[in-house]
């Protein structure tokens, strides 16, 4: 006998599957017909615009004074006194610091009196020649006494000239207790504070540095050497750094140098720019965004360099198309016109570029419409599919 039962419950299973495949077919049509009853592909665009194209090269830089002076101490002894502190302004031969002069001048009042020491046996030994002398123009004295006589004076008259120079070396040493700026200038660093003892048996040590003038500065950019090429002096430079982000400062290009620098296994060139800080804005130390302006148009065609980069699917490329994105020479583009809702693909000749705009020399004009992508979702078309069915968006 047959199982009505489990016949029964067969039937509705089957019955059950069929409404599902019907329903989701024509959710399907649903999805396909109104993809394909939608109107022209919605296109990114840019238009051709006339403006300034500016190329330059980005790197950056450190602050730094033009020429600066470190202050050191050529004696080892105590800081006794300090005259000039962070941000003083000095001038030439102004007193800045004191050591403790008390060993120092000990050794001068020592070495002044080894001199009238040897300065009083000079004296003695000049008296016993000049009365060895006298006897010997009497036939008294032997010519070998005289000799003698004349020697002794001779090296007294040296060992007065040794100490002379030792209390000069002493006094020396002792006005090497005042330390002095030797330049005019303003003290950007003091590394010595009073008490201090400072050693100057191995090197001198830097007690301040001193900058000589901060109305006038430089950067010390690292330019590779891909882009050291095209920098040259008198170059114009424009600069920003972190402390004034809404501000532009200007320079010029002082030098290039040839002294070959690796960093991070890239070599690398310093390229010097000389600025202008009249109003102390700047300080050293400070990292600058550096631009080194290569070439430089003013009221050009210029285009969006994504309407350069443009991929967009086959079945949307001009029949007469070249393939997309390809060159035609090292000036030539292919890009994507839109007029009259028709593609047509047209080869342009490029200018300078700045990173966002190129400058258009040839093949299109002012106020063209230039396609630079697909929008994955056209504005306004609510019958789209699910993302994940939806058309392929544009590359770049």
């Amino acid at each position: 006998m047959i199982n009505l039962s489990r016949k029964g419950g067969g039937i509705g299973w089957i019955f059950f599957f069929l409404v599902v495949v019907v329903f989701g077919a024509g959710l399907f049509w649903w999805w396909l017909s109104g993809s394909e009853s939608g109107s022209q592909p919605a296109f990114q665009t840019a238009e051709v615009e006339r403006g300034n194209v500016v190329q330059t090269i980005l790197t950056t830089g450190e602050l730094n004074p033009i020429r600066t002076v470190q202050v050191g101490s050529q004696i080892s002894g105590n800081i006794l006194e300090l005259l000039a502190d962070f941000n003083s302004p000095v001038k030439e031969g102004q007193v800045i610091a004191r050591l403790d002069p008390s060993t120092y001048e000990a050794d001068v009042g020592l070495a002044r009196a080894e001199l009238e020491r040897t300065q009083a046996g000079l004296d003695h030994t000049r008296l016993q020649w000049e009365r060895v002398m006298q006897l010997h123009e009497q036939k008294l004295v032997p010519d070998m006494e005289r000799d003698q006589i004349e020697v002794h004076m001779r090296q007294a008259a040296a060992d007065v000239e040794i100490r002379r120079y030792i209390l000069q070396k002493a006094q020396l040493q002792l006005d090497r207790c005042t330390i002095v700026s030797p330049v005019n200038g303003i003290i950007i660093s003091r590394n010595v504070d009073v008490g201090q003892t400072v050693a100057a048996s191995l090197s001198a040590p830097v007690l301040f540095t001193i900058a000589e003038d901060l109305t006038l500065m430089k950067i010390n950019s690292d330019v590779s050497e891909a882009d050291i090429g095209r920098v040259r002096e008198d170059q114009r430079v424009e600069y920003q750094v972190d402390a004034y982000r809404g501000q532009i400062f200007h320079g010029s290009v002082l030098q290039v140098r040839n002294a070959p620098q690796m960093i991070s296994n890239v070599v690398t060139y310093d390229a010097v720019v000389q600025v202008d800080n009249p109003d102390l804005l700047l300080k050293p130390g400070m990292t600058a965004e550096v631009r080194f302006v290569i070439d430089e148009r003013e009221n050009v065609l210029r285009l969006r360099n994504a309407a350069l980069r443009t991929r967009l699917p086959a079945e949307l490329l001009p029949t007469d198309s070249i393939a997309a994105g390809s060159t035609r020479g090292d000036d030539e583009r292919t890009v994507y016109r839109l007029r009259d809702g028709q593609l047509d693909a047209v080869a342009v000749r490029t200018g300078i570029s700045d990173g966002v705009y190129t400058e258009i020399l040839q093949g299109l004009e002012e106020g063209d419409v230039v396609v630079t992508g697909l929008r994955l979702r056209p504005e306004g078309d609510r019958q789209t599919g699910p993302s994940l069915l939806s058309g392929r968006q544009a590359q770049f």
